[in-house]
């Protein structure tokens, strides 16, 4: 009899299981009874009782990923673009026309040295592109001890990492401004930094979300729309990648002619670090 109860009262939730106990005469059964059926055998998720919560779910829903947690990628990586720009305004337009986050236009710069163009210096680009490259090989080594364990945790130490150095520059800024040595300390410190951050950013795969460059974001904006016959599908995403460049460049800049130095690098540290306290593991 108890056998066919729970069969009962798992086809029929009460008050109807109460009704059928009761015309067919059963006994009603122990509460302890009803969190589980008679029958042996693996329990499957379609046949958990209501009251059934795995890992502690009171409403039934799927298992919490912990990758899960945070800021989506692609909201912090738009977020990172907006610091890239900041930080380039601060190094092209306060440290002697160098770049640190985007290399491309750094490898032209140091084309422009070269060629004796004034207003631009060797020692000043071949320092970015040597931090540059050192960072990113730090990123990778990162890469290589978190990104197949959590790309949670991976994203967290490497933008802490990055609020960590923009801040120091930062307080180098505020500390001897003008000095010669604060120009190459800062172009050292932002250039890993964004090594650091660009190995990360490639590794993790998000596409059309470089957070330094938008040559190829441009390009597949236009060669993938639907007047180019395309579908058009990530031209939001793509979009805002633009906007949140421009507007870093916009910020930094007038914050680099009308006050100084320190404050937009203070800026892209505070939200780097936000962005490291926030972020998830999906995209």
């Amino acid at each position: 009899m108890s056998h066919l109860t729970a069969l009962v009262e798992a086809a029929a939730p009460d008050p109807l299981g109460r009704r059928l106990r009761r015309a067919l005469r059963f006994p009603p059964r122990p509460a302890a009874a009803r969190a589980r059926f008679c029958f042996s055998g693996p329990m499957t998720a379609d046949a958990q009782p209501e009251d059934a919560h795995p890992h502690g779910d009171p409403h039934g829903g799927p298992p919490d990923d912990p990758e899960s947690r945070g800021l989506r990628l692609v909201a912090v990586l738009l977020g990172l673009t907006v610091v890239s720009g900041m930080i380039d305004a601060v190094s092209y337009l306060g440290l002697g026309h160098v770049f640190t986050a985007n290399m491309t236009g750094n490898v032209v710069v140091l084309g422009f040295a070269a060629a004796g163009a004034p207003g631009f210096s060797i020692p000043h680009t071949a320092t970015s592109l040597a931090c540059f490259l050192v960072g990113a090989l730090a990123g990778g080594r990162v890469a290589g001890r978190y990104g197949g364990v959590s790309r949670r945790a991976w994203a967290r130490v490497t933008l802490a990492a990055e609020a960590v150095l923009v801040g120091a520059s930062a307080a180098v800024a505020y500390a001897a401004p003008g000095a010669a040595a604060t120009v190459y300390a800062l172009i050292a410190l932002t250039a890993f930094a964004m090594g650091l951050r660009n190995a990360t950013v490639r590794k993790l795969g998000v596409a059309d979300l470089t957070t330094t460059v938008l040559t190829m974001t441009l390009t597949g904006l236009a060669s993938d729309s639907r007047a180019a016959g395309g579908p058009g599908h990530r031209s939001p995403r793509r979009v805002a990648a633009v906007v949140a460049m421009l507007l870093g460049a916009a910020l930094g800049g007038w914050l680099v002619l009308h006050r100084d130095l320190g404050t937009p690098l203070l800026i892209s540290a505070a939200a780097a670090g936000v962005l490291a306290a926030v972020t998830s593991g999906r995209e």
